[in-house]
Protein backbone atom coordinates (compact mmCIF):
# COMPACT_ATOMS: atom_id res chain seq x y z
CA UNK A 1 0.00 0.00 0.00
CA UNK A 2 1.37 3.40 -0.98
CA UNK A 3 1.83 5.86 1.86
CA UNK A 4 -0.31 9.01 1.38
CA UNK A 5 1.50 12.13 0.25
CA UNK A 6 2.85 14.21 3.12
CA UNK A 7 5.78 16.36 4.21
CA UNK A 8 9.17 14.64 4.19
CA UNK A 9 10.29 14.02 7.77
CA UNK A 10 13.52 16.01 7.62
CA UNK A 11 11.69 19.01 6.16
CA UNK A 12 9.03 18.80 8.88
CA UNK A 13 11.63 18.65 11.65
CA UNK A 14 13.71 21.46 10.14
CA UNK A 15 10.64 23.70 9.81
CA UNK A 16 9.92 23.06 13.49
CA UNK A 17 13.34 24.41 14.41
CA UNK A 18 14.90 21.06 15.35
CA UNK A 19 17.93 21.62 13.13
CA UNK A 20 19.12 21.61 9.55
CA UNK A 21 17.78 18.90 7.24
CA UNK A 22 21.10 17.08 7.37
CA UNK A 23 21.14 17.21 11.17
CA UNK A 24 17.56 15.96 11.26
CA UNK A 25 18.46 13.04 8.97
CA UNK A 26 21.21 12.10 11.42
CA UNK A 27 18.78 12.23 14.36
CA UNK A 28 16.41 9.91 12.50
CA UNK A 29 19.17 7.45 11.62
CA UNK A 30 20.36 7.43 15.24
CA UNK A 31 16.90 6.47 16.48
CA UNK A 32 16.14 9.76 18.20
CA UNK A 33 12.79 10.27 16.44
CA UNK A 34 9.61 8.52 17.56
CA UNK A 35 6.40 8.68 15.51
CA UNK A 36 3.15 7.46 17.04
CA UNK A 37 5.06 5.53 19.68
CA UNK A 38 7.41 3.79 17.24
CA UNK A 39 11.04 4.67 16.53
CA UNK A 40 11.37 5.87 12.93
CA UNK A 41 14.66 5.18 11.13
CA UNK A 42 13.47 6.32 7.71
CA UNK A 43 14.46 9.92 6.81
CA UNK A 44 12.17 9.67 3.79
CA UNK A 45 9.06 9.05 5.90
CA UNK A 46 6.15 11.29 4.89
CA UNK A 47 4.58 13.03 7.88
CA UNK A 48 0.78 12.92 8.01
CA UNK A 49 -1.44 15.48 9.80
CA UNK A 50 -2.42 12.98 12.50
CA UNK A 51 1.15 11.90 13.34
CA UNK A 52 2.44 12.42 16.89
CA UNK A 53 6.19 13.08 16.72
CA UNK A 54 8.83 13.26 19.43
CA UNK A 55 12.57 13.92 19.22
CA UNK A 56 14.50 12.77 22.29
CA UNK A 57 11.24 12.72 24.23
CA UNK A 58 10.13 16.23 23.24
CA UNK A 59 6.89 16.73 21.30
CA UNK A 60 7.55 18.38 17.95
CA UNK A 61 5.04 20.57 16.17
CA UNK A 62 5.71 22.65 13.06
CA UNK A 63 6.39 26.33 13.57
CA UNK A 64 4.43 28.93 11.70
CA UNK A 65 6.61 30.03 8.80
CA UNK A 66 7.52 33.68 9.21
CA UNK A 67 9.72 35.97 7.13
CA UNK A 68 10.26 39.70 7.49
CA UNK A 69 12.27 42.32 5.65
CA UNK A 70 14.28 44.84 7.65
CA UNK A 71 16.08 48.04 6.70
CA UNK A 72 19.19 47.60 8.82
CA UNK A 73 20.87 50.83 9.88
CA UNK A 74 24.63 51.12 10.26
CA UNK A 75 25.94 50.50 13.78
CA UNK A 76 24.14 47.21 14.48
CA UNK A 77 25.58 43.70 14.25
CA UNK A 78 23.75 40.68 12.83
CA UNK A 79 23.71 38.44 15.89
CA UNK A 80 21.39 37.77 18.83
CA UNK A 81 24.04 38.64 21.41
CA UNK A 82 27.44 40.23 20.99
CA UNK A 83 30.49 39.47 23.12
CA UNK A 84 31.54 43.12 22.83
CA UNK A 85 28.11 44.35 23.94
CA UNK A 86 27.43 46.09 20.64
CA UNK A 87 23.84 46.79 19.65
CA UNK A 88 22.23 44.05 17.53
CA UNK A 89 19.52 43.94 14.88
CA UNK A 90 17.25 42.11 17.33
CA UNK A 91 16.96 45.27 19.40
CA UNK A 92 14.84 46.62 16.53
CA UNK A 93 12.39 43.72 16.81
CA UNK A 94 9.70 42.81 19.33
CA UNK A 95 10.50 39.71 21.44
CA UNK A 96 7.95 37.62 19.50
CA UNK A 97 10.22 37.85 16.42
CA UNK A 98 13.52 37.07 18.13
CA UNK A 99 13.36 33.45 16.97
CA UNK A 100 13.84 34.52 13.34
CA UNK A 101 17.32 34.02 11.89
CA UNK A 102 18.99 36.53 9.61
CA UNK A 103 19.38 35.27 6.05
CA UNK A 104 22.92 36.28 5.21
CA UNK A 105 24.30 39.30 7.01
CA UNK A 106 25.47 42.88 6.76
CA UNK A 107 28.52 43.97 8.73
CA UNK A 108 28.48 46.57 11.51
CA UNK A 109 29.04 49.58 9.27
CA UNK A 110 26.80 48.46 6.39
CA UNK A 111 23.10 49.16 6.02
CA UNK A 112 20.15 48.22 3.90
CA UNK A 113 18.01 45.24 3.01
CA UNK A 114 18.09 42.27 5.39
CA UNK A 115 15.75 39.27 5.47
CA UNK A 116 14.95 37.37 8.66
CA UNK A 117 13.09 34.06 8.55
CA UNK A 118 12.50 30.66 10.12
CA UNK A 119 11.93 29.15 6.68
CA UNK A 120 14.82 26.80 6.03
CA UNK A 121 13.97 26.38 2.36
CA UNK A 122 13.95 30.14 1.80
CA UNK A 123 17.27 30.51 3.59
CA UNK A 124 18.80 27.74 1.48
CA UNK A 125 17.45 29.25 -1.74
CA UNK A 126 18.84 32.70 -0.96
CA UNK A 127 22.22 31.77 0.48
CA UNK A 128 23.49 28.60 -1.20
CA UNK A 129 26.27 29.53 -3.65
CA UNK A 130 24.84 27.31 -6.40
CA UNK A 131 21.73 29.48 -6.67
CA UNK A 132 23.74 32.64 -7.42
CA UNK A 133 21.09 35.05 -6.15
CA UNK A 134 22.06 38.56 -7.23
CA UNK A 135 22.32 41.37 -4.68
CA UNK A 136 22.63 45.05 -5.55
CA UNK A 137 24.70 47.42 -3.44
CA UNK A 138 25.21 51.18 -3.55
CA UNK A 139 28.78 52.06 -2.63
CA UNK A 140 30.17 55.48 -1.72
CA UNK A 141 33.96 55.80 -1.64
CA UNK A 142 35.97 58.25 0.43
CA UNK A 143 37.67 59.71 -2.66
CA UNK A 144 36.86 60.09 -6.34
CA UNK A 145 37.74 57.10 -8.51
CA UNK A 146 38.67 56.54 -12.15
CA UNK A 147 36.49 54.61 -14.58
CA UNK A 148 39.23 52.00 -14.86
CA UNK A 149 38.30 50.47 -11.49
CA UNK A 150 34.91 49.42 -12.87
CA UNK A 151 36.55 47.00 -15.28
CA UNK A 152 38.90 45.75 -12.58
CA UNK A 153 36.02 44.97 -10.24
CA UNK A 154 34.13 43.10 -12.96
CA UNK A 155 37.17 41.08 -14.07
CA UNK A 156 38.05 40.20 -10.49
CA UNK A 157 40.58 41.33 -7.90
CA UNK A 158 42.61 39.50 -5.27
CA UNK A 159 41.47 40.27 -1.72
CA UNK A 160 42.02 39.04 1.83
CA UNK A 161 39.21 36.51 1.27
CA UNK A 162 40.46 35.31 -2.12
CA UNK A 163 39.74 36.38 -5.67
CA UNK A 164 36.43 38.21 -5.94
CA UNK A 165 34.52 39.76 -8.79
CA UNK A 166 31.31 41.68 -9.35
CA UNK A 167 28.63 40.56 -11.79
CA UNK A 168 28.36 44.19 -12.89
CA UNK A 169 29.50 47.64 -11.79
CA UNK A 170 27.86 50.95 -12.71
CA UNK A 171 29.27 54.42 -12.05
CA UNK A 172 26.75 56.80 -10.48
CA UNK A 173 29.06 59.73 -9.74
CA UNK A 174 32.73 60.40 -9.07
CA UNK A 175 32.44 58.74 -5.63
CA UNK A 176 29.39 56.50 -6.01
CA UNK A 177 28.84 53.24 -7.83
CA UNK A 178 26.45 50.31 -7.89
CA UNK A 179 27.75 46.76 -7.63
CA UNK A 180 25.89 43.52 -8.27
CA UNK A 181 27.23 40.38 -6.54
CA UNK A 182 26.08 36.77 -6.64
CA UNK A 183 28.52 35.60 -3.98
CA UNK A 184 28.71 36.42 -0.29
CA UNK A 185 32.29 36.45 0.91
CA UNK A 186 32.91 38.18 4.23
CA UNK A 187 33.23 41.96 3.78
CA UNK A 188 33.63 41.27 0.07
CA UNK A 189 32.83 44.73 -1.26
CA UNK A 190 35.03 46.52 1.27
CA UNK A 191 37.97 44.26 0.41
CA UNK A 192 37.35 44.64 -3.34
CA UNK A 193 37.26 48.43 -3.13
CA UNK A 194 40.40 48.35 -1.00
CA UNK A 195 42.10 46.16 -3.63
CA UNK A 196 41.63 48.90 -6.27
CA UNK A 197 43.09 51.58 -4.00
CA UNK A 198 40.02 53.07 -2.34
CA UNK A 199 38.03 52.86 0.88
CA UNK A 200 34.29 52.50 1.40
CA UNK A 201 32.60 55.41 3.14
CA UNK A 202 29.04 54.08 2.92
CA UNK A 203 27.63 50.71 1.84
CA UNK A 204 23.92 50.06 1.33
CA UNK A 205 22.30 46.85 0.09
CA UNK A 206 19.25 47.88 -1.92
CA UNK A 207 18.15 44.64 -3.60
CA UNK A 208 18.14 40.86 -3.06
CA UNK A 209 16.77 38.99 -6.05
CA UNK A 210 13.55 40.82 -6.91
CA UNK A 211 13.10 42.26 -3.41
CA UNK A 212 14.09 45.93 -3.01
CA UNK A 213 14.24 48.53 -0.27
CA UNK A 214 11.47 50.35 -2.10
CA UNK A 215 9.08 47.57 -1.07
CA UNK A 216 9.46 48.48 2.62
Amino acid sequence: MTQPQGIRLNKYLASAGVGSRRACDTMVQQGEVVINGQTCLNPGYRVQPEDFIKVNGRRIEPLEIQSIVLHKPAGLVCTRSDENNRATIYELLPPRLHHLAHVGRLDLDSEGLLILSNDGELTQALTHPSHKIEKLYQVTTENAFENSILTQLEKGVFTEVGKARAVSVKRISSRRLEMVLNTGLKRQIRYMIQAVGHRVKRLVRVKIGELTLETL
